[in-house]
């Protein structure tokens, strides 16, 4: 009995399916959503922290110069692994199936 069990738990091969549970259409709206508004996160950020920056350069005050440097290239980083973020996923998919 035992064999059988584990007979049956190596030979799984699970495929993603779009179409194997109720709410697919309405989850993969409701992410592009996220993903769009994240962009729009970023967006804001980096041209407030340019804006930070510039001000910060142009008034002396180095400390909120540095922070607004730090908060424009984080926005870049994030817009950045938001836009990315399918071939990401798809990379570590691929990477994944390879295994046993």
């Amino acid at each position: 009995m035992r064999g059988l069990v584990f007979a049956a738990a190596t030979n799984l091969g699970s495929k993603p399916d779009p179409n194997g549970l109720p709410g697919t259409l309405a989850l993969q709206g409701f992410i592009s959503g996220l993903l769009f508004w994240g962009l729009l996160a970023a967006l804001a950020g980096l041209v407030v922290s340019a804006g930070w920056w510039a001000l910060g350069s142009r008034g002396g005050n180095f400390h909120h110069a540095s922070q607004g440097k730090s908060g424009l290239f984080i926005s870049i980083g994030a817009a950045f692994l938001i836009g990315g973020a399918k071939a990401i996923i798809a990379f570590f998919e691929t990477a994944g199936s390879g295994i046993g």
